[in-house]
């Protein structure tokens, strides 16, 4: 498929596990693709793999609990390729386990709602002007199975909740001016963290996944891009699962 020709897309959180399976499947269907992340060297891999294969890719180091980053990445996007369509803001972190909600701090708290939930709202603001500026497009959030669960880790939790709120609320302001804004909650996913944990993951894995299995960062990649694209043209402020039945 080339779904993308033509067009130009950012992602957050690209140096490893779902952003850069993202990354490369938006630029295997055609789009120049910016991959940010903190890791230079990953990103720098990930530019390579899709450059390797025919792509068009740009590497950005950034924080994304930093405006000012998010703010230069875009314009950095804009200025190599000349607009900007689509944008996945998949860039977050996990959360902590404080015996109980009162003995939890402030620094803690501040630091994972600033990866996870402002993060959004940075990258949301200075990528909406610039879609906005190339006629339209369309975003994706993503958060977690979480969003819909009251458990610990609860600033994680919390996050996450916000990043539904936040997607739905923009969806409504912004689809009048041609932009689509979707959220997509990944359940328990092979990833370096998920690899770290393998054993506490499997167990998750056993109690709670009707299939049985950890999904992958492609299968993720294969939801995003749906949601990205006009297969979805008429889905905005929603929200889908990929959990192997995980909600269910």
């Amino acid at each position: 498929m080339n779904r993308f020709a033509n067009k130009v897309a950012f992602v957050t959180g690209a140096g490893s596990g779902m952003g850069r399976a993202t990354a490369v499947r938006l630029a295997a269907e055609g789009a120049a693709v910016t991959v940010l992340g903190r890791r230079e060297n990953k990103l720098v891999d990930v530019v390579n793999e899709i450059t390797a294969a025919g792509g068009r890719a740009l590497a950005v180091a950034g924080d994304v609990t930093k405006p000012e980053d998010l703010e230069r990445a875009v314009a950095r996007t804009v200025e190599e390729f000349g607009g900007l369509h689509f944008a996945v803001n998949n860039a977050g972190g996990g959360g902590h386990l404080p015996t109980s909600l009162h003995e939890q701090t402030v620094e803690d708290w501040q630091d994972v709602i600033d990866k996870n939930f402002n993060s959004v709202f940075y990258s949301l603001k200075y990528e909406i002007p610039a879609i906005l500026a190339a006629g339209g497009g369309s975003i994706v959030n993503i958060s977690s199975v979480f969003a819909d669960r009251g458990r610990l880790p609860r600033d994680y939790v919390g996050a996450k909740h916000g990043v539904r709120g936040i997607t739905r609320s923009a969806a409504v302001e912004y689809g009048p001016q041609g932009i689509r804004i979707n959220e997509l909650q990944p359940g328990v996913i092979l990833t370096e963290l998920t690899e770290a944990n393998v054993e506490a993951t499997q167990e998750v894995v056993k109690i709670g996944v009707p299939m049985a299995r950890m999904g992958t960062g492609e299968e993720i990649a294969g939801a995003v891009a749906f949601l990205l694209s006009d297969d979805a043209a008429y889905v905005t402020g929603a929200h889908l699962a990929v959990d192997g039945g995980f909600l269910a």
